[in-house]
């Protein structure tokens, strides 16, 4: 299935922005992997179906907006409680939310086709910008794909518990699984 060229409309109205945790370390058996879903985000995406290099997309993530959604693995279940200490260590001891208030994404170029793409872009997390590739692909008119954020490149010092034992791995997965609203 093909898309057509335009601009179009991102958010939480059309689709889920995922953040994928995984465990790491000695005590990594106590601890969870997560599925963390950012509820407040918006972007926008201009599609050229005949020339990929002149589409672009920029996405604007509210950080204090990170809720968890799922926690697999670990000694026991993940409590309402783990949640809200997940989700208020992940606001000021992780993303530092008083200060950074936004991550953002703008594209700097576009590869590919409309049914199989990557992005590269910048993205920037707790106030710094670094490079990163965004793969995707459409299927079914929605358009799924990832990226690999490997937290130490944006200054960010991933989890760590039990004077270290237990560790949030560096490198987490963004996913989205987004339906394209053509801009009114």
């Amino acid at each position: 299935m093909s898309i057509t060229a335009g601009s179009y409309t991102l958010g939480p109205e059309s689709g889920r922005l995922l953040v994928n945790t995984t465990r790491t370390g000695l005590g990594a058996k106590a601890g969870h992997d997560l599925t963390i879903e950012v509820t407040r985000w918006r972007g926008d995406a201009t599609v050229d179906a005949v020339n990929a290099a002149h589409s672009s997309v920029t996405v604007e993530v509210d950080a204090e907006s990170f809720e968890v959604r799922e926690g697999t693995g670990g000694v026991k279940p993940l409590t309402d409680s783990d949640r809200e200490e997940i989700g208020r260590t992940l606001r000021t001891k992780i993303l530092h939310t008083d200060r950074d208030p936004t991550i953002t994404f703008r594209s700097t170029r576009v590869d590919g086709t409309a049914e199989s793409f990557h992005v590269e872009g910048d993205l920037t997390i707790v106030g710094v910008t670094r490079p990163v590739t965004v793969q995707g692909v459409l299927t079914e008119g929605r358009v799924h794909g990832s990226a690999a954020i490997v937290q130490s490149r944006w200054g960010i010092r991933p989890y760590s518990a039990f004077f270290g034992a237990l560790k949030v791995s560096d490198e987490v997965e963004v996913r989205f699984d987004i339906g394209l609203v053509p801009k009114q």
